[in-house]
């Protein structure tokens, strides 16, 4: 049982709602929704968007909750994270991501239900990252290792990384327990998904990259609303290394209020 938890920002300016209209499409045809959930939180898009998220809330087991201004990404996703219930694994994912096989969702909770006092983030894995046990950085360098197995199950191939790129993972139920929600920083974006990861580690879980579903990341960054991300990224760097620090000191409670 999965919830999945996705925000959107769209206007007229920045122009992604051809990103959202397919990560909908893209969900439509891979989620069982007699299984798992789907809450989307808008932020204060546009009308075209809105449209879009008004007709895909029809469906069952469907939640959109409409904001009327922009709260920012970790916040929007915790909005709908406190509508978990019991036992209920947490996904996050961005609004432009298209997948290309079903049951996605069921693969990444049995990748958990392998290992689940061990595995805090299973995620589906970009082809844009860095990450190989081959890697000469010690921040990319990866490890494969083979999910526990009985007889008669498939295999499960998991790559444990430091960092789960927030594009697509699935928090165990028991690292939220744990630590919480996604942490904001000052602003409206800024390293949630990274400092999740951190905070997963130091609770003592691990961090993978499940494999056996492709992902396609369709926005490919050469917008104007992508470099402004990525100039604003570039200024809370400080404050992010800061946070980093403070969660590795201990002098930072790895709980955050959802």
């Amino acid at each position: 049982m999965g919830l999945i938890a996705m925000c959107c920002f769209d206007t007229e300016e920045n122009g992604r709602t051809k990103f959202t209209a397919k990560t909908l499409e893209s969900l439509e045809d891979t989620v069982d929704l007699n299984k798992h959930r789907i809450i989307i939180v808008d932020n204060a898009s546009c009308q075209e968007t809105k449209d879009l998220l008004a007709f895909f809330g029809k469906k069952d087991n469907v939640e959109i909750i409409t904001l009327p201004e922009n709260i920012g990404t970790a916040k929007a996703i915790n909005l709908a994270w406190r509508r978990r219930r019991p036992q209920e694994h947490l996904v996050k994912m961005d609004n432009d991501v298209v997948f290309h096989q079903e049951n996605w969702v069921d693969l990444l909770e049995e990748a958990i239900g392998r290992d689940p006092e061990v595995i805090g983030q299973a995620a589906l894995k970009r082809k844009d990252l860095a990450e190989t046990p081959l890697s000469d950085n010690d921040w990319y360098r990866s490890e494969l290792v083979m999910l526990p197995h009985k007889p008669g199950e498939k295999w499960i191939v998991g790559e444990k990384v430091l960092h789960c790129m927030g594009t697509c993972v699935m928090h165990n139920y028991r690292l939220i327990d744990k630590v919480g929600g996604l942490h904001q920083m000052d602003g409206l974006y800024g390293f949630d998904d990274s400092l999740m990861s951190l905070r997963s580690r130091l609770s003592g879980f691990k961090n993978m990259f499940i494999h056996g579903a492709e992902i396609d990341h369709i926005d490919p960054g050469d917008n104007p609303y992508s470099k402004e991300k990525q100039e604003y990224a570039g200024r809370m760097m400080a404050a992010y290394s800061k946070a980093r620090e403070e969660y590795t000191a201990g002098t930072r409670s790895l709980y955050e209020e959802l």
